[in-house]
């Protein structure tokens, strides 16, 4: 049986499975940033997250009970769902690194995304940036958002990679003093994702998981190899390596790491 809503479009990737497991139940949850497609899977670049956390599994069960016509859920304990919550959390977010940077503490945003046009988040960045925090933002597509003008977006760089595989995964990291946050999910940095559309964002909590995103973007934004780089003028420039030095391929990394967990957890 297939649900949905008439005027909205279910564009998160979630899967729920429930077992009864010593005469309780248990909650599993599978999040990700890309279609449950096994064609697309092939060759898109994706990341999803697969964990039994509580939490979590009970906010998953709220939002397939209301998809499923059984009323709207209430205030969410650990997701980001859009329309309901998405645009404030993140919101929120970005705001708290900007505090942090105007206090002279560490203040970061690492966000990667296939598109950026929603005017609120821009000048959330904008503001953010204006504040002494440092932002790297990779962008697939389409970009609103112009890097480097002066008294604007001076702290901002955009990069779009574009490899052997389609980069389509949604990544976020806002680091705050010491507080660090990592979430990954469904949703681009556009209207029709915050505001019309059912997006799921979840934290990641778990230490190696954050490593994982950590390394992706470490190796996105190293990238000499397929990456371009956004210019204030709205321009895009590719980025080549220094003459003494070989190409960086971003996508060889990470294709690398995905091979040395494989080997370890057979």
């Amino acid at each position: 049986m297939v649900y949905g809503l008439p005027t909205t479009k279910i564009h998160a990737k979630v899967t729920l499975v429930v077992r009864r497991e010593s005469g309780a139940l248990s909650r599993y949850v599978h999040i990700g940033t890309g279609n449950y497609n096994h064609l697309t899977a092939q060759t898109y670049e994706d990341f999803g997250l697969f964990l039994a956390d509580e939490d979590t599994g009970a906010d998953v069960s709220e939002l397939f009970n209301y998809l499923t016509g059984f009323g709207r859920p209430a205030e969410f304990r650990k997701l980001l769902v859009a329309p309901f919550t998405l645009r404030r959390r993140l919101v929120e977010e970005i705001r708290a690194v900007a505090q942090a940077a105007k206090k002279g503490k560490k203040a970061r945003v690492r966000i990667k995304v296939n598109g950026l046009t929603d005017q609120e988040m821009i000048e959330e960045l904008y503001a953010a940036s204006q504040a002494g925090a440092s932002l790297d933002l990779v962008v697939r597509g389409v970009c609103s958002l112009r890097p480097g003008v002066p008294g604007l977006s001076d702290n901002i760089r955009v990069r779009s990679v574009l490899g052997r595989f389609l980069e389509h995964s949604r990544l976020f990291n806002f680091d705050a003093g010491n507080r660090s946050r990592f979430y990954l999910g469904s949703a681009d940095l556009m209207p029709r994702n915050l505001d019309h559309r059912i997006e799921v964002v979840v934290p990641v909590e778990e230490t190696q998981a954050q490593k994982e995103i950590t390394a992706a973007f470490d190796a996105l934004l190293a990238d000499t190899a397929s990456s371009w780089e956004l210019a204030g003028d709205g321009s895009w420039h590719r980025v080549r390596p220094s003459k003494e030095a070989a190409p960086h391929s971003a996508q060889a990394v990470l294709m690398r790491r995905a091979r040395r967990r494989y080997s370890l957890n057979r």
